[in-house]
Order: structure tokens, then C-alpha cells, then sequence
């Protein structure tokens, strides 16, 4: 009988030979950073500390969000504005069909072209009342694809638009959601940005979908790391997302850990960007819920360093 304890330990070749996951990353990710307009003083100075934490990692954009029907929308302009007057990082505005006619489209539209914003998310937007069907404004946009459209009429901006690797919660079928994809590009988006998802092969399978169905437009990941597992519940429902059970059973227990929550999240969506970044993506959008920490600490792991500091 062998007693040995380390003789009856499992071969560990194989361990010792792999490389380590961010060993030596070249650092051409190129990434961006996804944030909404504040509400209070606090939360503006929250927004502002986050964007200056984040540009050191020079992004190729950061986009402001608009709230269901419009609700936001002198805080998105004002926000947008500013990033645009006071940084060099490309601003991008989100802009939806809700609640709006094509006229009043068209003047924020311009509103944006004359403060500089060159970059819009054209979106169809959710209606104002949770759970209720879209109704088109009886003069707006019946449609996201309408929408870039009439865009591209009023100036040439760059175009990105939304993509679903699990579908709009809305869509009659997969095929029908990647059709729609396809519309909107085909109406002249520059780029679709999906919606946030936990499996590298979920993404994977959307791009293969898209690229079959002659998409052949660049499609950007949408990364969102969880820090808060309750509001990432309410967005995975309200969006169609599946969140793996391995995942909820990671962060059972943390709920009065918020540090230990910090690290899990990191580690869920690092390593989650490390798969997507082995199967060749190598642009990336994070939604930071107006924080900087988990996408700072990613775009690291991803190889990135803050302009000035060395490696």
C-alpha cells in the first residue's frame, strides 16, 4: 500500500506547463465605457471621478444613456456636452424613437452636431412604463433602423446601434432579431454593441449568426461587470440575459461582503473577457454603472495601462 502523500497526488504536468491567463497580453484592446446621466450633485461627482479614473485608458468613446421616453434627456445632453467640452475623449449620445417626433429627433440631433458630438447610439428605446408594448410616436421613428436612417440625413455622424446575442426580449425568433440587426446596419450603422451576457460562447454564436446573415459590420462585446447581483437580476430580465447558475451560487454568502463581491465580479468578467479575447475580439464596451473600479481593473488584466504609467 503506498503512503506516500505526494506520490498519490494527480499528475500535475499539465498545470504546470500552461501559461498564466493575462501573462504578457499585447495591449491592443482597444475598449469603451458605457455611463448614465447624474441626478444629484453626489452622483455627478461620482460620474466625473469615474470618467477621469477611466480615461487613462484612452477609449475610443464613452457613451451617455437616455432614459425610457426621453426621461433623461436634457441631463444626457448636458453630460454628453460637457465630456465634449471638457476632454478629449470621443463623446457618443445615446438617442431613442420614444416619446418623440421625427422634428424633435431632428433638433437634438442637431443640438448634438453643434456642441461637437459627432457619435450617436441609436436606439428604439423601452416605453416609459415598464411591461407596456412600444407604441411609435403618431409623427417619430416606428423603429431603430428608421431611426439611423433618418440620422444619416441630417449628418454624418457615426452610427452605433444595439444587438441582442440572446435575442430581443421582443423578438418573435433568434433569425427574426439578427434580421432586424441587419436593417439597422443596413440602414447605415458604423458598429452594433451587444447587450451584456456571461458565456464567451453566447457571443461567439451571435457573431457566427450575424456574420452568416451577411452582417459583416463590426460587433462589439458589452461587458458588465455585477456589483450589485440584485440590479443585475432586474437588467437580465428586463433584457432577455441568462445569468448561469454557477454564477448566482459564486456570489451566495456576499451580500455583507462587499469587497470579497468586488473580486468575484472582477474575476467572473476578466476571465469572461480573456475567452472573448482568445477567440480574436479585441474591442470591448463596458457598462460601468457610473463606477470605475471592476472596468479599470479588467481593462488591466486585458493588458491595458493608464497613459504615463508603466509596465
Amino acid at each position: 500500500m503506498n503512503t506516500d502523500p505526494i506520490s498519490s497526488l494527480p499528475p500535475v504536468t499539465h498545470a504546470l506547463g500552461q501559461t498564466p491567463l493575462y501573462a504578457d497580453l499585447g495591449g491592443d484592446a482597444q475598449v469603451s465605457f458605457e455611463f448614465f446621466p447624474p441626478k444629484t450633485e453626489k452622483m455627478e461627482q461620482q460620474l466625473w471621478a469615474s470618467i477621469s479614473a477611466l480615461a487613462p485608458m484612452g477609449p475610443r468613446f464613452v457613451s451617455v444613456t437616455y432614459g425610457a421616453g426621453g426621461s433623461t434627456r436634457e441631463r444626457t445632453h448636458a453630460t454628453v456636452e460637457r465630456i465634449a467640452r471638457e476632454t478629449d475623449i470621443p463623446a457618443a449620445a445615446h438617442l431613442t424613437c420614444v416619446g418623440a417626433s421625427k422634428a424633435e429627433i431632428a433638433e437634438v440631433a442637431d443640438a448634438y452636431w453643434q456642441a461637437g458630438v459627432r457619435h450617436i447610439v441609436a436606439l428604439r428605446g423601452d416605453p416609459p412604463v415598464q411591461g407596456k408594448a412600444f407604441m411609435p410616436h403618431p409623427e417619430g421613428y416606428a423603429s431603430a433602423a428608421d431611426l439611423v436612417t433618418g440620422l444619416r440625413a441630417l449628418h454624418p455622424f457615426e452610427i452605433s446601434v444595439a444587438a441582442y446575442p440572446e435575442s430581443h426580449p421582443e423578438a418573435v425568433s433568434a433569425q427574426s432579431d439578427i434580421e432586424n440587426l441587419k436593417r439597422k446596419i443596413d440602414a447605415g450603422a458604423t458598429r452594433a454593441i451587444t447587450q451584456f451576457f456571461f458565456s464567451a460562447d453566447t457571443f461567439f454564436r451571435f457573431r457566427d449568426a450575424a456574420a452568416a446573415a451577411g452582417i459583416d459590420a463590426e460587433i462589439v462585446p458589452g461587458i458588465l461587470p455585477v456589483s450589485n447581483v440584485a440590479q443585475t437580476r432586474q437588467f437580465a430580465a428586463m433584457c432577455g440575459a441568462e445569468i448561469p447558475a454557477w454564477m448566482d451560487r459564486l456570489f451566495d454568502g456576499l451580500d455583507d461582503h462587499p469587497g470579497a463581491r468586488q473580486l468575484v465580479a472582477a474575476t467572473i468578467a476578466a476571465e469572461m473577457c480573456r475567452n472573448l479575447y482568445t477567440g480574436g475580439v479585441r474591442n470591448f464596451h463596458f457598462y460601468t454603472l457610473n463606477r470605475a473600479e471592476l472596468s479599470f481593473a479588467i481593462c488591466h488584466l486585458l493588458g491595458l495601462r493608464a497613459k504615463g504609467v508603466s509596465s
